[in-house]
């Protein structure tokens, strides 16, 4: 894996955002970030050749998004995505292959959640393998999905523009993941493998 994402070929991912209260910067990384400073994990996920997208309502707006959140008290980032997967997509992990985060700085006085790490936190990202068996749990506190879809990755892509014309590097990060997939076989999330991951993947 490159050590750095160029901005000529992923111009948004490769700049440092602001927000009101929070800067964030996205950094390609060959191992998981320090594990007590994990707060979110998210999984670009594939069928096949075919990516999945979840649409929900997002401030009475339907939109398309990738499935992941907030880890929970004394979850592992792979406990923590198997979780979100099956809330938001009823899909079981196969297989799981971090390749980035978004290192995160908040200036706000106290953490989202009292678990979570402040004011420094990753956001891991990894892509993976998945097999659809149920519906979306849709827990009450959670997002609330309306459809789950299997498309082609450049239809993944051109959904996320359209559903987030203000977080372009979200598509970038699908075109991203569908790379390196491509060149590197996933890494199994069996007994074995979340042993070889947990040592450095305890969350909150």
């Amino acid at each position: 894996m490159s050590k750095a994402i160029t901005a000529k070929d992923y111009p948004y991912l490769a700049q440092a955002r602001q927000g009101d209260s929070q800067r964030w910067q996205f950094e390609l990384r060959a191992a998981p970030p320090p594990a007590e400073l994990i707060s979110n994990v998210y999984a670009v996920s594939f069928i096949g050749a075919r990516c999945l997208l979840i649409r929900m309502m997002h401030r009475q707006r339907q939109v398309w998004d990738l499935t992941g959140g907030t880890l929970e008290p004394g979850e592992t980032y792979l406990d923590a995505i198997r979780r979100e997967l099956m809330e938001e997509a009823g899909a079981r992990l196969l297989t799981f292959e971090p390749f980035g985060a978004w290192h995160c700085w908040s200036s706000a006085p106290a953490p989202y959640r009292p678990h979570l790490p402040h004011p420094e936190s990753y956001r891991v990202v990894g892509y993976g393998e998945v097999e659809l068996v149920g519906s979306p749990t849709n827990p009450p506190d959670g997002e609330q999905v309306i459809e789950v879809a299997c498309v082609p990755v450049e239809e993944a892509v051109q959904r996320l523009r359209t559903s987030w014309p203000d977080r372009p590097e979200l598509a970038e990060l699908y075109r991203l993941a569908a790379a390196l997939r491509a060149g590197r076989p996933d890494r199994s999330v069996g007994a074995g493998a979340h042993t070889r991951h947990s040592a450095g993947a305890k969350g909150g």
